[in-house]
């Protein structure tokens, strides 16, 4: 079957936290009789310690119950432990319990500040703030029996001895959250407590066809390779990694057969940005675009070692910005197109409006012959591979969620029909559309999947997530759409940039460095050392108040006409700053600059 064979060691899947005023101990409390680990607070070193220190009325400790420790970062002065407070068990993932982070808890090593100089405390403090708001990451989930980094296809094909390995060793490096974070443990040999954890979603559901139970389970997989906020992480690196990549799995499981499909999403691949200047809509800009041939080459090149054969969807507009980018797309993948790459451009805003989603059937319907001929991943009741999936459908539009989400949910629901009669429970012309049961919670399924990636990335839920989840257009979804897009509109311009550091550290892709470091990440020259957009904001509507409050004392006061025009004056004035200096107003990311 697929679960895996008993490694040398399990993780500890339940501990206890004793904050000591000058160390941390982690004891495992699930019934284990292993060694605590003990965490110096000065210098972050780590020993193991068969014992807990006494304690005494000077060393009185704090306890806590934990569920697993995410890594450490290294900082400035001090090191900092990240460990899970609380968890949500949120289903099984074949046959393994699933938990999702709900709380996770920053631990700061850092009592050698006391000794450190004014620049680096200040340094130090600003970082720490980063880690405040990495604290409130969503969409994680880790289980302590199987590696979640790992499609049910991957699984499968794991040789006896790479299953006998620590899980975060059978992790699939471009999944795994906290690659950077366990380095620290790793180095340590701490393998009963590396816990591997997924960032990005996780649901399923069981509902009756007949007599039948079928359990059908949706994981999304976030790369952490070029992984960032909607508008500072856009296209792919020179190495052909994408903004945005999510793999997605879905499972079936029923009468003892399990059948997995995946799907993946992606930026488009070559160097491009859209940075943000205060306008509702930024342009385009292609960068190095003479580079766009090798980077889509050594972007697809990747994807075929890992997946097979590959069918890129680009569901982008023809006209305008988009149109640009559509057309640099196509032009850069056509020298590789070949048997093993297929492209395909659907102009999805054109053929399918806003309302008639359904005509997403003419997409099918092109890309029918590729889905049958690389399949999906079939195993019986004893776990022996019946079927396995040779290729992959690779969608994207501008963000890679609102038109990908739905035609991500078109493939999914026409590959589990086709799954669902090579088991036998569906008749050749039956659909899921015929039990209201299976359909609704299938709806709601690939909705909420759509929301959890589109937060993640853009800070709301999914756009025309009103289709996804009841099949058709409503005036609220149309609302919720209006809202949501003002949301983003706020996210990226004014608080993204911040979180996108914060992600670059968690990630590792920016490494603090006490020699580069000593300047302040906020440190700021010139306009950009006065710009702030709430203040600049009062100003033009002060002044705009006061330039009504002049214009109706004009006919008692001539002087009045005078003062309105100079407040006017003022406030077109700051307004026309703003707008021409758009980026030095938004909250950009200081740790890593906008390509140029």
């Amino acid at each position: 079957m697929m679960e895996r064979a008993e490694s040398c060691q399990k993780l500890y899947t339940r501990l206890r936290l004793w904050e000591f005023p000058d160390e941390y101990v982690i004891e495992p409390t699930d019934g284990s009789s292993a060694s605590s680990l003990k965490i110096n607070r000065a210098d972050a070193s780590m020993k193991l310690i068969d014992a807990i220190p006494e304690c005494s009325s000077v060393r009185v400790p704090k306890i806590q119950t934990i569920f697993g420790v995410v890594g450490m970062l290294k900082l400035v002065a001090g090191s900092y432990l990240i460990v899970i407070t609380e968890r949500e068990c949120v289903g099984s993932y074949l046959g393994h319990p699933i938990f999702k982070v709900m709380s996770l808890r920053i631990l700061p090593c850092d009592h050698s500040l006391k000794t450190s100089s004014p620049e680096q405390k200040k340094v130090e403090s600003e970082f720490a703030g980063l880690l405040k708001v990495a604290e409130k990451t969503c969409g994680l989930f880790f289980s302590y029996d199987t590696n979640l980094t790992l499609s049910a296809q991957r699984l499968n094909d794991l040789g006896d001895e790479s299953k006998l390995l620590p899980l975060w060793r059978q992790a699939e490096p471009r999944f795994l959250w906290n690659n950077y974070m366990l380095e620290v443990l790793i180095d340590n040999k701490l393998d009963p407590y590396l816990l591997p954890v997924v960032q990005g979603s996780f649901h399923n559901f069981q509902a009756a066809i007949g007599k039948e139970i079928v359990d059908i389970t949706l994981i999304a997989r976030r790369c952490t390779r070029r992984n960032g906020t909607r508008m500072w992480r856009r296209g792919a690196d020179p190495d052909g990694y994408v903004a945005n990549f999510v793999e997605t799995e879905q499972i079936v499981q029923m009468n003892g057969f399990t059948a997995s499909f995946v799907q993946v999403r992606g930026s488009m691949p070559f160097l491009w940005e859209q940075i943000v200047d205060l306008t509702y809509k930024p342009k385009f800009e292609i960068v190095k675009p003479e580079e766009a041939p090798r980077v889509a080459e050594r972007h697809f090149l990747d994807l075929r070692k890992k997946y097979g054969s590959v069918l890129a969807i680009d569901l982008v507009n023809t006209t305008g910005g988009e149109g640009r980018l559509s057309e640099k797309f196509a032009s850069a993948v056509q020298p590789i197109l070949s048997d093993d790459l297929r492209y395909i451009h659907f102009d999805f805003h054109k053929i399918c409006g806003h309302v008639h989603f359904e005509r997403l059937s003419i997409l099918y319907d092109q890309i029918a012959d590729f889905l049958d001929k690389n399949g999906y991943l079939l195993l019986n009741d004893k776990g022996e591979k019946m079927k396995e999936q040779l290729g992959v459908v690779r969608t994207n539009c501008i963000d890679c969620l609102d038109r990908t989400n739905v035609t991500q949910s078109m493939i999914g629901r026409k590959m589990l029909e086709l799954q669902l009669r090579r088991i036998g429970v569906f008749a050749a012309e039956e659909t899921i559309s015929s039990h209201t049961n299976l359909d609704e919670k299938y709806k709601i399924l690939w909705a909420n999947h759509g929301d959890d990636v589109s937060i993640q990335y853009s800070g709301t839920p999914a756009l025309k997530g009103d289709f996804v989840r009841y099949g058709k257009r409503t005036v609220q979804g149309i609302l919720n759409d209006f809202y949501n897009a003002l949301g983003r509109y706020y996210f990226n311009n004014f608080s993204d940039g911040t979180k996108q550091d914060a992600i670059d550290l968690l990630q590792g892709h920016y490494i603090v460095s006490v020699s580069r470091d000593m300047i302040p990440p906020s440190q700021k020259g010139g306009l950009e050392a006065v710009a702030h957009f709430p203040a600049a904001f009062c100003l033009v509507s002060l002044g705009l108040f006061f330039t009504i409050l002049s214009l109706s004392q004009a006919r008692y006061d001539l002087r009045h006409l005078f003062f309105s025009a100079l407040w006017a004056t003022i406030s077109i004035g700051i307004a026309t700053v703003v707008k021409a200096n758009g980026r030095i107003f938004c909250n950009r990311p200081r740790l890593h600059k906008p390509r140029r």
